[in-house]
């Protein structure tokens, strides 16, 4: 569905590069038919065009009538001016999507023009290796074709999960964030590694696939993970102790907070972009 259409990644920091990885992997779209902008680091979009083969511009070069689908993948922040830039430029056929926490379909419509079809997104930076958890929420103007075309091009990237909108901010602390989680708790376990004489990059492999085969048992299982975990807990072993540990740390509650965190931190920045909607 994708094969001859083009995609314009509106901003070019490390989500849109992520994605751009994984959509390129997979061989969905052709290198020639993504283009990445941004309004004036010319070094980025040297660097993303040599290493990945794609086009690249600024935004005022851009040719916004042969674009198919626009995906903002700028700073919250710059969200309502891009839109704006984008409301005289867009047509009806073009699709609108966003990767960025917080912009909420309603605010993508209220800044462009009338019946104009918006899509959010959050996806994870495991899409550079294809292994993005993705959201997905279509606005009021948006036809079932076009989140189909849209869900096929995440699916290049990982798992996609279509998701009512109330929920997103919860996923977006799940999953939009989660990866930073598990690479805190690997840093962590690498460095208590190497305090008892394991090499930095042996710990880390080591720690790399033990999460990776603790994920496989989770997909691969009925069981939930109270189970998996209850399974390989003997009574006074060494799993149990450290179990302990975390729980006495305060482990579980840590994790919760930072799932809550996140999720407030985007209903917050959601809250900020009304505020712009109504003063600009």
């Amino acid at each position: 569905m994708l094969k001859n259409k083009n995609i314009a990644f509106i901003g070019a920091g490390s989500m849109a590069e992520a994605m751009i990885s994984g959509i390129i992997s997979s061989k969905m779209v052709p290198a020639a038919q993504i283009i990445a902008c941004n309004k004036s680091n010319i070094e980025r979009r040297a660097f993303l065009e040599e290493k990945y083969g794609i086009q690249t511009s600024s935004l005022e070069q851009l040719n916004y009538s042969e674009i198919d689908l626009f995906i903002l993948a700028m700073k919250p922040k710059d969200a309502a001016e891009s839109l704006l830039n984008l409301k005289d430029k867009v047509q009806p056929h073009q699709i609108v999507s966003s990767v960025l926490a917080g912009i909420s379909t309603s605010f993508m419509e209220e800044h462009l023009s009338q019946n104009q079809p918006v899509i959010r997104i959050m996806p994870n930076t495991s899409s550079m290796v294809e292994e993005s958890a993705t959201a997905l929420t279509a606005g009021k103007h948006t036809k079932m074709d076009d989140v189909l075309e849209v869900k096929e091009l995440l699916e290049s990237m990982g798992e996609v999960f279509i998701i009512e909108e109330n929920k997103m901010d919860i996923f977006t602390g799940i999953a939009g964030s989660g990866p930073a989680y598990f690479y805190y708790l690997m840093e962590h376990m690498e460095k208590a590694g190497k305090e008892e004489g394991l090499e930095s990059k042996v710990a880390r492999k080591i720690i790399a696939q033990t999460l990776l085969g603790a994920a496989k048992m989770i997909m691969e299982n009925e069981e939930g993970p109270s189970e998996l975990r209850e399974n390989v807990t003997s009574p006074n072993g060494t799993t149990a102790a450290g179990l302990a540990a975390l729980m006495d740390n305060g482990g579980g509650n840590a994790i919760a907070q930072a799932v809550n965190s996140a999720s407030k931190r985007s209903k917050e920045i959601s809250d900020e972009l009304k505020k712009v909607l109504v003063t600009s």
